[in-house]
Formats: C-alpha cells, structure tokens, sequence
C-alpha cells in the first residue's frame, strides 16, 4: 500500500512497502523505550474482555478503547474506534467491530474487513493538568539524502489539513544519519510544543528514542498522530502508524513474520513471489515492461493513446520466459483490463524468450479475452517478432513506440 509524506507542506506518493497494524507498531516501539499505552490485540470479543479485565487490574479504570486494526487511516470516522466504560462492553464493541466491513477515506467504498481490534486502557485519565496531543513522525526526506523529523502541537487531527491551513504548525527537525539525533534538537522540540516540568523532561527521552526506533527497524515511516501529554506530564505514543523498506526485510526477519497478506493486494503478493515489480493501478490497460524507465515512458503512451495504465509492472533486466508468463496471469486477473502493451527492450533479456514467454501465458489461457500488443526491441527482436506473428493467436506485434501508441488506441475504440 502507498503512503504520504510530508515534507514541504505538500503530499508526495512514495513505493509500495510493508506496513505494520498499530499493535505491531506499538511492540517495535516499546523495543526501543518508547512509551506506549497499555493494551493488547484480541481475534475474538472473549480475548478482548480478558485483555480489559487484566488492564483494569493494573491501572482499575473502567474506561477503555476499541480500536480495528486495518492498514488505513481515518478508522474512527468509519466507525472502527469506540469507548467502552465496562469491561463487559469492550466485549459487545469488539463483537460490533471484529469483522465488520470498515469504510473510511483511506479504504475505498469498497472497504477492508476487520480481523483484529487493538484494546487499550484510558489514558485521558484526570490529574493535576489538562491532556494535550501533538503529531509527530520521522521519515526519509528524499530531497536532502537525510531524516526529517515532523512535529506539530495540533495532534489528533488531520497533519494535511494543519499543513495547509496552518504551515507555521508544522516544525521539522533535520537528522543527519551519520550524527544522529542530537540532544538540542529534543529540546527544542520540547520547547516549540510548549512543554515544560516532567512532560518536557519526558519528550527528551521520548523524541530520540523514537528515532532510534525509525532507524533500527529500517523503515520508512513512523507516524505516532497523536503523541499525548497525559494529566500527570507523560508523554506516550496512543496511535501508530509504521512503513518498513521492503528492501530491508532481510535485516528483520521478525518484522517480515509479522507481515499480514490480508491486509495487501493479492496480486501484488502473488507478483512478489515471482520477483516481480507490480503495483495495481485504476486504468484499462495492463502493462508488462522490464526496467522502471521503461516502464514509466510506456505507462505515458499508453495515457497519450487515450488509455489508462491498469498497473505498473517491472519484469527485470533478466526476464525469463517463466516470469512473464507470470506476470501475464497476473495482469489478466484484473477485470477491468481492455487491452495489454507488452514493451521489452532485449539487452540482457532475448526477445525471443521473452515471446515464447507470450505465447505459452496467452496458449494456456486459450481464447485470450483482450487483444495483446507486443513491441521488442534489442537482441533477437526479428526472431521474437516471427515468434509472435506465426503464433496465429490475437496477439499484434509493433516495431516502435509510434506504432504500439496507434494500436493501444485502434483497440480501445
């Protein structure tokens, strides 16, 4: 899944990597000394209760907090957070919750079913002064090859809407990687939340062990909206959101196991498992590329033709016959798909494997529901193209980019 950042006051769209539910977040983090609210995750309404029952024990609240775990925003506006004042009612919310389809503005109308809800103690508990939340996140600022670290004392709500209605909320604190997080840094932090007594003393603590957690998991984005100050002057994250590179996963074999495939794409997870680069767009027509440059130049014909990409898919500089197979079955899984450009360029790749790789995908699935294009160039483009006219399947061989342009728009209209 995609995600946002904000880095200059506007949104920019980042790769596809791991995300993590809260309570994963909240595990990373409490690894590293960041602290959390009290809770636990529940799969059933009876594994809720006990887990409310053992957070009154500690702290006797009756008060606690429901919370669907998805991988989108916006849960509580879709209906998928709710207070509960009894632990019996944590067990009738969290029957509400679990498995319900929750709509929010991040999901989609479509929505994501909810499989686990996050049950927390109250932690706007009454004390010598009022509770207050910020928003705070550490992530790769791209432009400067450093980390930035995103504050703001308007937490709670939506950072985009503060960003443009309020830039001057927004505070950055750059990182250089090599030096790390420096002590003034926390305390100007501490200092432009207005903080002062134990809650400034605890955000010392708390900012730079929140970016020992970013940079020790690898990841590319640690979102904690809101960060409270509680009535006693604590300050604990009770809302997290983690990105973890994809790239790095090698590193933390224990952040991959926690990887949940229900949450994601099923073609995408079943692209990966063939090494294949696919995201899942909105358009019409799919495409098949090897080399991201490619792959960007082809989706920009395919919008110039009149079409709409249907996905970006990178097959790699050493594209097999398997593999393109691959990627064809998975492109022809999307319905909305009308048409497929298939653009290769044959350096270390042969055309002719990668069009008996064609052949084969469009052969086994007999009559091909879409028209296929398919432009090579490069080593053993001539035999490649034989290989496809002499097929005698519905598969159209162009010899350029003018070419396989015209034909993406004959058979979309």
């Amino acid at each position: 899944m995609a995600f946002t950042k904000l880095v200059t006051g506007n949104l920019i769209k980042t790769e596809q990597n791991m995300n993590l539910h809260e309570y994963q977040g909240y595990q990373l983090l409490s690894r590293y000394n960041v602290k959390t609210a009290d809770g636990g995750m529940a799969a059933t309404p009876e594994d809720a209760v006990a887990i409310a029952a053992g957070l009154k024990e500690k702290s006797d609240s009756e008060i606690f907090v429901v919370k669907a775990q998805i991988h989108a925003g916006g849960r509580g506006k879709g209906g998928g957070v709710k207070v509960a004042r009894s632990v019996d009612e944590v067990g009738e919310l969290a029957g509400k919750i679990l498995g319900m389809q929750l709509v929010t503005p991040q999901t989609g109308p479509e929505g994501k079913k909810v499989n686990r809800v996050f049950v927390a103690r109250n932690v706007f508990y009454k004390g010598d002064s009022e509770p207050r939340e910020f928003y705070m996140s550490v992530l790769l600022d791209r432009d400067t090859g450093k980390h930035v670290m995103i504050y703001s004392p308007d937490g709670g709500m939506d950072i985009e809407e503060v960003a443009q209605k309020s830039p001057e909320r927004i505070f950055r604190e750059i990182i250089d990687p090599a030096a790390g997080f420096q002590p003034f840094q926390s305390r100007r932090i501490a200092f432009n939340l207005g903080l002062s007594g134990n809650a400034y003393k605890d955000m010392l603590k708390f900012a730079p062990a929140l970016y020992t957690a970013f940079k020790g998991s690898d990841a590319q984005l640690f979102e904690i909206n809101p960060v409270l100050k509680t009535s006693d002057d604590q300050i604990m994250a009770i809302d997290c959101k983690v990105v973890i590179d994809d790239n790095a996963l090698y590193r933390h074999p224990e952040i991959e196991a926690m990887r949940d495939l229900t949450e994601e794409d099923a073609t995408e997870t079943e692209a990966g498992k063939y090494n294949l680069n696919f995201v899942k767009l909105d358009g019409n027509v799919g495409c098949m590329v090897n080399g991201a440059g490619l792959a960007m130049a082809t989706m920009d014909l395919i919008k110039l033709s009149g079409g709409e990409p249907a996905n970006f898919l990178d097959v790699g500089g050493t594209a097999s016959a398997e593999t393109v197979e691959a990627g064809f079955r998975i492109i022809l899984k999307d319905p909305a798909v009308k048409a497929i450009l298939i653009n290769i360029f044959g350096g270390i790749v042969r055309c002719d494997r990668v069009a008996n790789g064609v052949v084969e995908a469009c052969r086994a699935y007999g009559e091909l529901p879409v028209p296929v294009i398919v432009r090579l160039q490069g080593t053993n483009a001539e035999e490649a193209r034989d290989i496809i006219n002499n097929s005698s399947l519905k598969v159209y061989s162009a010899s350029s980019f003018a070419d396989a342009a015209r034909m993406v728009k004959e058979v979309l209209t």
